[in-house]
C-alpha cells in the first residue's frame, strides 16, 4: 500500500510524481543497428529502415526484449521509430481474428501512445515498454495457435488503379476476403487520401456487433496510429484491418446473404438514417434529451435507442447532447455490471466519437450516431437494472481536503468503488480541472495495470471527459471508479523489469 502522503506527492506535480513508484530512472532514456536477417517468403516485408527493428521485436525473447530496446533507445532510437516498429510488428505477427484477445497487443498501441502523450516527461517511455511486453505475450499466443503472419500481397490479383475503390467496397460488402485484400493494396497505391479511406472503413467498422465493438475500435485506432507513424506504412495496416473487419466470428453463413442478429441494427439504420432532417448538425443543447437517451439505453432495445436518436435530431437537439447521453449511458453500464463487456461500451463509444468527428460524409455521420445508440443496449448483456443509476449518484465529501482527496479516492477504489465514485463527484465540484485526478489515474495504470483493458479504458475515458458537457462529464468520470486501478492494488512487475533493463 502506498502511503497517502507519498501518493499525494505523486499526484501533485511532475517532480513529485517520481516519488510514486520511483520512476525517475526513466529520465535516462533519450541507430537501429540490428543486422538484416534472411527474409521469410511467407510474410510481408517493410522498408529497409523499419524492418531490422521490427525483426528485433519479433525475434528477441520476451525476457530480453526490453533490455535490447533500452540499449537502442540509449543509442538514439526515437520514440516515433519505436512506436512504428511496434505497431507494424503487431500487424504482421498477430492474427486480427478474433478482433480482441491476443490482438489487444495491436489495439492497445494507440491507447498506450495517448497515455505517453498525456504523461509527465519522466513517465513517457513506460507505456510503450509495457506495450512491447504485451506484444511478446500475444506473439507467443499467436505462435501457439498456428503462427499466422501477414502474407505478401497477391500482385496478380491487385486491380487497376481506376477500379480499386469500387472493387474494395464490393468485396467488403460481399465479405470476400481475397478480393478485399487485393483491392485495398491497389487502393492504397493509388494515393487515395487517408480521409477517403477512413470514410469507407469507419462505415464498415460499425456495421456489425461481432467482436463487441472491437472492429470500430480497430478502425479508429489504426488510423490514429498511422497519423503518427506516417501514411507510407498504410498498406500492411489496412490489409490487416480489412481482414479483421471481415471476421464472421465463427458464423459459416455469409452475412451478405443472411439475416443475422449481429447485422440487423445496421440494416435497419440504413433505412432509418434517411428520415433524419436536413440541417441536423445545427440544434440546441438539451439536458432533458440526454437524460431521455440515458433511460432508453438503460431499458430499451437497439431499435428503441436508434429511433429515439432519430427523433431527437429531428426535434432539433444538438448532436453534442446525443453524445452526452451515449457516453453517460456507457458509463452507467460499467457501474451496473463492471467487466469486459460493459467497459467496451465506453471504448466503442470513444472510437465512434473520434470517427464521427473525422468523417465528412453526411450520411456516414448520421449512421455512426444511430449505430452507437443501437449497440449500447447490446453491451448490457443479460444483466438487469440494479437500480444504480449514474444520474442519481449522490456526492460524498472525502474526509481529506483539496488535492489530498485524490489520494483518498484512489485508496477507496481498491476496496469500495461506489464510495470512490461518489467522492469523485464531490471533489469535482471544487476542482473543475481534473488534471490531478487524471495524472494519478495514469500513474496507477503504469504501476498496477496488468492487461490491455487498463490502458484502453483509461485512455478512452480520460479523453472523453474533455468532450462532454457539464454535468455529464463529471458523472462519466465518477463512473470510471468502477474500473480504474486503486492505490492498494498489487503492483505489476514491469516497472522493475524496465528499471533493470535500463541498468538503473
Amino acid at each position: 500500500m502506498i502511503p497517502r502522503r507519498s501518493f499525494l506527492q505523486a499526484a501533485a506535480g511532475t517532480g513529485a510524481l517520481a516519488a510514486l513508484g520511483e520512476l525517475g530512472f526513466l529520465a535516462q532514456l533519450p541507430s537501429v543497428s540490428a543486422a538484416e536477417v534472411a527474409a521469410d517468403p511467407r510474410m510481408v516485408r517493410f522498408d529497409a529502415e523499419t524492418e531490422p527493428l521490427v525483426r528485433l521485436l519479433e525475434d528477441t525473447p520476451r525476457e530480453r526484449v526490453l533490455e535490447e530496446v533500452a540499449a537502442r533507445v540509449k543509442g538514439g532510437l526515437s520514440y516515433r521509430q519505436l512506436l512504428t516498429a511496434l505497431f507494424l510488428a503487431g500487424v504482421r505477427s498477430i492474427q486480427p481474428r478474433p478482433v480482441g484477445f491476443k490482438f489487444h497487443a495491436v489495439l492497445v498501441i494507440n491507447s498506450a501512445h495517448l497515455a505517453s502523450l498525456a504523461s509527465p516527461d519522466s513517465d513517457r517511455w513506460l507505456p510503450i515498454f509495457w506495450a512491447i511486453d504485451q506484444f511478446k505475450v500475444s506473439q507467443a499466443s499467436n505462435q501457439h495457435e498456428g503462427n499466422w503472419v501477414l502474407p505478401p500481397i497477391d500482385e496478380a490479383a491487385v486491380p487497376a488503379s481506376h477500379k480499386a475503390r469500387a472493387a474494395f467496397i464490393e468485396a467488403m460488402d460481399r465479405w470476400d476476403e481475397a478480393g478485399a485484400d487485393a483491392a485495398i493494396a491497389g487502393l492504397v497505391r493509388t494515393h487515395t487520401s487517408a480521409d477517403d479511406l477512413f470514410e469507407i472503413f469507419c462505415r464498415i467498422g460499425s456495421r456489425d456487433f461481432r467482436e463487441i465493438g472491437h472492429k470500430a475500435i480497430y478502425v479508429s485506432n489504426s488510423f490514429r496510429c498511422l497519423e503518427v507513424i506516417g501514411w507510407q506504412h498504410a498498406e500492411p495496416v489496412l490489409r490487416s484491418l480489412a481482414y479483421a473487419l471481415l471476421d464472421r466470428a465463427g458464423t459459416k453463413e455469409n452475412p451478405a446473404d443472411a439475416d443475422l442478429p449481429a447485422d440487423r441494427p445496421f440494416r435497419d439504420n440504413l433505412t432509418r438514417v434517411k428520415s433524419i432532417r436536413d440541417g441536423w448538425l445545427i440544434g440546441k443543447p438539451s439536458a432533458e434529451a440526454s437524460a431521455d437517451l440515458l433511460q432508453a439505453i438503460r431499458s430499451g432495445s437497439p431499435s428503441d435507442t436508434s429511433t429515439l436518436v432519430t427523433k431527437l435530431l429531428n426535434d432539433r437537439v444538438a448532436p453534442q447532447s446525443i453524445f452526452d447521453g451515449l457516453f453517460t449511458g456507457a458509463g452507467e453500464l460499467l457501474m451496473q455490471a463492471p467487466g469486459i463487456l460493459s467497459l467496451h461500451a465506453t471504448t466503442f463509444t470513444n472510437a465512434v466519437h473520434y470517427a464521427w468527428h473525422r468523417a465528412q460524409n453526411d450520411e456516414t455521420r448520421r449512421l455512426l450516431l444511430l449505430q452507437n445508440a443501437a449497440f449500447l443496449p447490446l453491451f448490457r448483456g443479460n444483466h438487469t437494472d440494479s437500480g444504480l443509476h449514474i444520474d442519481t449518484l449522490e456526492p460524498l465529501a472525502p474526509d481529506a481536503k483539496g488535492d489530498e482527496a485524490v489520494a483518498e479516492i484512489f485508496a477507496d477504489i481498491s476496496h469500495n468503488r461506489l464510495n470512490a465514485s461518489r467522492k469523485i463527484l464531490a471533489w469535482l465540484k471544487d476542482k473543475p480541472d481534473a488534471s490531478a485526478f487524471a495524472t494519478a489515474a495514469r500513474r496507477l495504470i503504469f504501476l498496477k495495470g496488468n492487461n490491455a483493458h487498463d490502458y484502453k479504458f483509461s485512455s478512452a475515458v480520460l479523453e472523453d471527459y474533455q468532450q462532454l458537457s457539464p454535468p455529464w462529464r463529471d458523472q462519466l468520470l465518477a463512473a470510471s471508479a468502477f474500473y480504474f486501478r486503486g492505490s492498494g492494488d498489487k503492483d505489476n512487475d514491469l516497472v522493475q523489469h524496465t528499471r533493470s533493463a535500463l541498468g538503473a
